[in-house]
This record gives C-alpha cells, structure tokens and sequence, in this order.
C-alpha cells in the first residue's frame, strides 16, 4: 500500500493550490477520525482522505469526470482497490457512482464537511478553528446561504455510518482541530 509520504508526494505533484492541498489535509484528518471511531483502518482511510481530489485541478471544468481521473492514477500505481472505489464513489456527479460502503459514505461526507468547518472558522475574529464549537457547525448547517456550495445532504449520509450529526461534526471538527497550524487555521 501506498504510505502517507508517497501519497502526500502525489498530492504536491498533482495540486498546485494550497488551499485544495490544505483541504486534502483537512480530509485525511476527518477520514482518520472517523476510520478511529468506525474500527475501521485508520492508515488506509486516511491515504483516500488525503489522496480523493488529486484530479481537482485538471477536471475542475469536467465535473463529471472528477474522482475517476484520480482512480485511473492510482490503478497505475497499484492503489489498494479499496481507496480507488472509495474516491471514485466521493463524486456523486459521476456517472454510475453509488455509494455503498462505509468507507464511500465517510469520505463523501467527510470532505464535504471539511469545507463548512473552515468557513465557520473563517468567520471568527481570530479565524481559529480551535474556537469554533460543534453546535456552531450544526446550526450553521441551517443555513443554506452560508457557505452555500456546500451539499448539506452530501453531510447528512453520516447517518449511514450510524453516526448521529452531531456526533459526526463532533468527531470531524476534532480531528481537524489537531492539525489547525497545518490548515492554517
């Protein structure tokens, strides 16, 4: 399997922009924390968090094809088949995509997530994500004009890991808190 440091090489390689580098960072962090409460393998889903929208930069005009460019890309470096359906599946816009897995479900929501705790950070005073509360995150989930790209019913497939929101924003907020110098934030 690949490691973190070949996969975070990959990242570099591939992203030019740090803010979608930071969003990969923040995905990874999500992914581990929710592999950790799910009993799942924390390694394996932190490289899908960290690796799921390699293609960004080059399908953003295709979005459609987002996430299957990024599996063709790690077939051809033996990725663990797992991972590759996994961010193949993150998409919705792709064609035939289902999710059915937990691991397809926590990545898909998990990085949608991630871009609505950032925003809520980024709102603060001191734009610090150590100051942001999970009731913060819920309550702005209401709110379908703040942060309005976001799909708050991409968020809601938590529930098929049997994860509560609030217990799921709980767990995702955490798990970025531990890397805010990394996310900036």
């Amino acid at each position: 399997m690949l490691n973190r440091e070949q996969a975070l090489d990959l990242v570099r390689k591939y992203i030019k922009n740090e803010n979608t580098i930071k969003h990969c960072l923040a995905s990874e962090a999500v992914m581990k924390g929710l592999a950790n409460k799910l009993g799942q393998d924390e390694t394996k889903w932190g490289i899908a968090g960290l690796l799921h929208d390699l293609d960004y930069e080059q399908t953003k005009d295709s979005p459609q094809t987002h996430g299957a460019v990024t599996a063709d890309i790690l077939k051809q470096l033996d990725v663990d088949s797992e991972i590759i359906e996994a961010i193949y599946m993150h998409n919705e816009m792709v064609p035939g995509t289902k999710r059915t897995t937990p691991m397809h479900y926590a990545l898909a929501a998990g990085e949608t997530i991630t871009g609505l705790i950032t925003a809520v950070a980024l709102v603060y005073p001191d734009k610090k994500i150590a100051q942001v509360k999970p009731s913060s995150i819920t309550k702005r989930m209401k709110e379908k004009s703040f942060a309005a790209s976001v799909n708050r019913d991409v968020i809601m497939e938590c529930s098929n890991l049997g994860i509560p929101l609030e217990q799921f924003v709980d767990t995702c907020l955490a798990s970025m808190k531990i890397i805010a110098e990394d996310l900036g934030l």
